[in-house]
């Protein structure tokens, strides 16, 4: 992740939605998820740990979400994490990312951070 990102400041999108993902992305199913983070939803379905429940916070993030973060499986993290993109990451506003960061007293993102990826 570049440390341009303004990812490695936030975080909000790992403790405000849940993240679930089809359980073939799990590590006993061959894929890169540490089966441990993960807790089932539905018969094909798994969520990571701490966004399964409210409050949310997923137990894969670690710091201080407005302050600095990192997410502890960065490589192993599922698709649902690695398709979110932060708001202007691709020259758009990201209105799932802009909600995320309001539940926390963030501030919208502003266009100019378009060569990073998300946590």
């Amino acid at each position: 992740m570049s440390e341009a990102s303004p990812c490695l400041h936030c975080g909000a999108c790992c403790s405000h939605f849940r993240v679930s993902f089809f359980w073939g992305e799990c590590t006993s199913a061959g894929g890169t998820v540490p089966d441990d983070l993960v807790a089932p939803i539905s018969p094909s379905r798994v969520a990571m740990l701490g966004t399964d429940c409210k409050p949310t916070r997923c137990t894969a993030l670690v710091g201080t979400v407005g302050s600095t973060v990192q997410c502890s499986i960065y490589d192993q993290r599922s698709s649902t994490c690695r398709e979110f993109e932060a708001s202007w990451a691709n020259g758009e506003a990201n209105v799932d990312c802009d909600a995320a960061r309001a539940a926390f007293g963030l501030p919208p993102l502003q266009p100019g951070f378009e060569t990073f990826e998300a946590v």
